[in-house]
């Protein structure tokens, strides 16, 4: 019942003590220890930790579970994210993964169940070790009646061929980019693909972000609840005033009067657009894969005989191109909405191409990638099942695409229409935004932690967590509203909260015309967001 905390930082030390104090384990707390070492202190569970910032834990997993120890070891992984994390930790060759913070009670029941598993797998050892010994003795006992040594040749030839094979993927993966680019240019790339791969932000940024959104509903609501008992005082105040001073508080009683319906009227408003429109915004899955420039071959990552991913010491995993593994895909959110009978959806140019003006994977393309959109799909509320689309056009002009559908779009879909005048867009007006921040983790947060661990039990990719979600219909648009701060030729500045993955997303008048499309953050601008006025998408939609 030993069990060794390795590389855990301080805070996940002491609260993995605290769900473990009483159980009856022995507990070894270890950084930085060698693979021989963890095998000499022989725990039963090892418990490790890993953020998307920092997998070398990643690495001693690999190095654990290719060591061949005579002893069942079980890697029990805590992550700094969601699903998708989770999802990586397992490829990576876990045993049990589970997000930081967790439940003390579900996190014991957790290692009971690992050293439960344990159990049988130490038996079936003890009864090979027992068949092997006699072997050896039945073997002994021939050699020696034959009056010659027993055959060790048979014996060396397994691990000498394994020895081979994986200096052969090693070697393929060092040199699978261009052959005139330098090995530190080729780790570059690897570390770039491998980071991409396994998500840019924590789950609980993620989350943060996707709480903006419900602070402004909040502080919303705070305002009107404000204003009411504003206007209910003021109310009390004429009542019991002299006839003198009634005047001064009749204005006030006033300008609160007209705040106050000013809410309700953006309210009323924004409630009729979510319920017309709503079901007409949808969340675009988008799939890339990755060339070498130099073959045309697929990217991929490379693994082992047992098909489990190699990683170096470090952590990052290594990529190959012509071996067995998959092929290395990043998976982008974005939002689009459909304006055409045909099928046609309105989004970003860089929802639609992800690697476009893209800092994060420029240097992908500059050191031998090719990155390509593999697939898209659509996802509306309240349909089971996804729609495969393609790319329509990319306008040349602004951040701004289209796609159409490849199956007719859901029945209860309206068309969103669009206003491209000039007077649609007045500075101060109010402005309601739909979309999905955040792609799938905003929606698990928003059905919360049961449901969330039932989509994602027995879901490892992102496809069939979404695939799941929809099938749930949990696949809705989050709403927010604001005001216009500013009107420029090229652009509408305004202050509804959203974040990644609500790029493509719809920005309503009082109207309820789309008078803008998002497509980026100002987060060092007060929190402003920018939105490409709807007058771009007009070349886009014309018939060809």
């Amino acid at each position: 019942m030993r069990i060794l905390l390795l590389n855990l930082n301080p805070q996940s030390v002491a609260e993995v003590n605290h769900a473990l104090s009483g159980q009856g384990y022995e507990l070894f707390t270890e950084s930085g220890i060698s693979v021989d070492e963890i095998l000499t202190l022989a725990p039963g569970v090892v418990i490790t930790e890993a953020t998307p910032s920092d997998l070398s834990c990643c690495g001693i997993i690999m190095q654990l579970n290719a060591a061949g120890s005579s002893q069942t070891l079980r890697i029990v992984m805590i992550v700094h994210g969601g699903a998708l994390e989770r999802a990586r930790a397992l490829d990576l060759g876990a045993d049990d993964v589970i997000s930081s913070p967790f439940d003390p009670q579900e996190f014991t029941a957790r290692i009971r169940t690992q050293f439960r598993e344990r159990q049988p797998e130490e038996q079936l050892k003890a009864k090979l070790k027992d068949s092997l010994e006699k072997e050896k003795l039945a073997t002994t006992a021939v050699s020696v009646l034959a009056g010659g040594p027993a055959s060790s040749r048979r014996v060396w030839l397994i691990p000498l061929l394994l020895a081979i094979s994986a200096a052969a993927v090693i070697a393929t993966a060092l040199t699978f980019v261009t052959g005139t680019k330098s090995r530190k240019d080729t780790l570059q790339l690897k570390a770039e693909l491998a980071r991409l791969n396994r998500g840019i932000l924590q789950q609980s940024e993620l989350l943060q972000r996707a709480g903006q959104s419900r602070d402004a509903q909040n502080q919303q609501a705070a305002l009107r609840d404000s204003l009411q008992a504003q206007y209910h005082d003021l109310q009390k105040q004429i009542s019991s005033a002299d006839p003198g001073s009634t005047e001064a508080l009749r204005g006030q009683l006033k300008e609160t009067q007209t705040r106050l319906a000013q809410l309700e009227s953006e309210g009323k408003v924004a409630e009729k657009i979510v319920s017309t429109y709503g079901s007409s915004v949808c969340l675009l899955h988008v799939v890339v894969e990755f060339l070498d420039k130099n073959t045309g071959r697929p990217i991929q990552i490379a693994v082992d005989s047992l098909g489990k991913p190699v990683v170096d010491d470090k952590g990052m995993v290594q990529l190959d191109v012509g071996g067995a593994g998959p092929h290395l895909q990043v998976d982008v959110f974005g939002t689009g909405f459909l304006v055409r009978h045909d099928g046609r959806l309105l989004t970003n140019h860089h929802v639609a191409e992800p690697w476009w003006n893209n800092e994060e994977l420029k240097p992908l393309v500059d050191r031998g990638a090719s990155a390509y959109a593999l697939s898209y799909t659509a996802y509306f509320p309240g349909t089971a099942d996804g729609i495969r689309a393609q790319l329509d056009r990319i306008s040349s002009a602004a951040d701004v695409a289209t796609l159409r559908l490849q199956a007719a779009a859901p029945s209860r879909a309206t068309l969103l229409q669009l206003d491209d005048r000039s007077e649609a867009s007045v500075t101060g007006d109010p402005v309601l935004l739909m979309g999905y921040p955040t792609g799938i983790d905003g929606i698990l947060a928003r059905a919360g932690p049961d449901i969330a661990k039932q989509i994602t039990a027995d879901a490892t990719d992102v496809s069939r967590i979404v695939s799941k979600l929809a099938s749930t219909q949990l696949i809705r648009p989050t709403t927010t509203q604001g005001h216009i701060g500013d009107v420029l030729k090229d652009k509408i500045v305004y202050d509804a909260a959203t974040t990644s993955g609500g790029s493509g997303g719809p920005l309503f008048n009082r109207s309820g015309k789309v008078i803008g499309v998002n497509f980026a953050i100002l987060s060092g601008f007060g929190g402003s967001n920018l939105a490409v006025p709807a007058r771009y998408a007009n070349e886009l939609l014309k018939d060809k």
